[in-house]
């Protein structure tokens, strides 16, 4: 767990080690690299924003060292385009604060089940297009909007339609793709073709 905020640190610390599981805690990214040896199985809790190296900057780095680390990004409420970017690097989730045990857990439990079934990208790709493909033009616009970060009553303005009818289609999207939070459809989406998925967010 990688958090400059001491707190943060003993919180999830106590929760984890409760849990059963082993946990190391790292003041920044810099002590983590210095720690850090690739191999065996492990999940990566990672502040978004931090003095020094940012999370989103250490999920890029191994990613770019070829590292297979499971990893989770914790965000600030409402930081969408970085959370994205961050999965776009390899965190399999994020989660926003107040971190709730329940939520931690099962993140967890996700981000390393990602990593023993990376053999099964192509089939999980497949599934994701076809979950999409049941937008309307409409609703995939919307969805890409509220991906790129933009409030309902923003998208409302710039499409010329009622924040009502912008809540209406999050909905029908959420529905329709089957997702029951923000971080599952932005999972979906970038499965869908992490190549090319949410251009307008780069």
């Amino acid at each position: 767990m990688v958090d400059d905020d001491s707190a943060v640190r003993e919180a999830l610390r106590d929760l984890l080690r409760g849990d059963g599981r082993t946990v190391e805690t790292y003041t920044s990214s810099e002590a983590f690299l210095d720690a850090y040896r690739p191999g065996g199985e492990g999940c990566l809790l990672v502040d978004a924003r931090m003095p020094g190296m940012g999370g989103l900057a250490l999920l890029q780095r191994l990613k770019g060292e070829g590292s297979r680390l499971a990893s989770i990004m914790i965000t600030g409420q409402g930081d969408v385009p970085m959370a994205v970017e961050a999965m776009r690097a390899g965190a399999a989730d994020f989660i926003e604060k107040p971190i709730r045990r329940d939520e931690l857990f099962v993140s967890i439990e996700h981000a390393l089940e990602h990593i023993r079934d990376s053999g099964k990208l192509s089939v999980r790709r497949e599934a994701a297009a076809t979950r999409l493909a049941g937008l309307t033009a409409r609703q995939r616009q919307i969805m890409e909007l509220v991906l790129a970060g933009h409030p309902s009553k923003n998208i409302a303005a710039d499409l010329g339609i009622s924040q009502r009818t912008v809540e209406n289609h999050r909905a029908a999207v959420m529905k329709k793709t089957g997702s029951h939070s923000l971080s599952a459809l932005i999972r979906l989406a970038l499965a869908a073709d992490p190549g090319t998925a949410l251009q307008s967010l780069r």
